[in-house]
């Protein structure tokens, strides 16, 4: 399960989220001790996800960074936890752009790294995943989560994500990183208008066509809110699942969700149909 490549004749993998934040944007302050983490990683679990990926600092619009010591005593025991029920084969990703922070959890017990700023925030980190030979998740996020919903423009968004993440892959295979440890990532939501999102979902064929296995992450997403009529992120489990879907269709082969039964069924569903095709 460390490889994140499926070769073509599994189902693609469901990635649970476990925000150890105050502040996340749909489920801040709702893990917020070891003993509910392990819980809900737990249950996660039972429902069908592949991987549990916990993060100790927010990176919703307009969050502030957090600390390393702060993150590390967030997520540092609950990954310990886990890692002690679960086997050693089931993934567990730390959420992080700090290099400190991820070489903490995987000491831990982690043995992703997903980092929504695909290495450019610490430059030790694209190292460290070379180092630990583990896989990364490289993500497209233009400028700092505190400021990259201000005003983002884009003369084509699909081919610019596409080019962006073509050259972390590369910064990430100079530093080291094997080719088959590398996961990208558009970053619906990050820094991007609804329009942008829209557009990054209906192009996500060009994207995979880079050959690197997509991560995907809409879950409860404030677009898709806005387009269903300003319903709060809890109630958009079926949006959501309508992108996993999609995505499956287009060759996504991860999916980042809080939901995890839900997004578990539409993945089964449209992967059923893919291969029927």
């Amino acid at each position: 399960m460390n490889e994140p490549f499926h070769d073509g004749l599994r189902p693609p993998l469901i990635m649970g989220i476990l925000n150890l934040t105050p502040d996340s944007f749909s489920d801040g302050g709702r893990y917020g001790d070891p003993d509910s983490a392990l819980r809900q990683a737990l249950a996660m679990l039972d429902q069908g996800a592949d991987i549990i990926d916990i993060g100790g600092e927010s990176t919703r619009p307009g969050s502030r960074p957090v600390p390393p010591e702060e993150q590390e005593l967030r997520v540092l025991e609950v990954i310990r936890r886990i890692r002690e029920r679960v086997p050693s084969e089931i993934p567990i990703s730390i959420d992080t752009t700090l290099a400190l922070v991820a070489r903490a959890a995987l000491d831990a017990g982690a043995s992703w790294i997903n980092d929504t700023s695909a290495g450019l925030d610490d430059p030790a980190m694209l190292p460290l995943a070379a180092e630990r030979d583990v896989p990364i998740v490289l993500m497209h996020r233009p400028g700092l989560p505190e400021t990259m919903q201000l005003d983002p423009r884009y003369s084509d968004v699909v081919t610019e994500v596409r080019d962006h993440l073509a050259a972390r892959v590369e910064a990430a295979l100079t530093a080291g990183v094997r080719e088959s440890r590398i996961l990208i990532d558009p970053g619906i939501g990050f820094g991007k208008l609804v329009e942008h999102n829209l557009a990054l979902l209906a192009g996500l064929g060009r994207l995979a066509s880079l050959g690197f296995p997509l991560l995907l992450g809409t879950s409860r997403k404030r677009f898709m809110g806005t387009i269903c009529g300003g319903v709060e992120p809890t109630e958009l489990m079926p949006a959501t699942c309508a992108t996993t879907s999609l995505g499956v269709m287009a060759g996504v082969q991860v999916f980042r969700v809080h939901d995890v039964a839900g997004n578990r069924q539409a993945a089964d569903m449209a992967w059923a149909i893919r291969r029927a095709g």
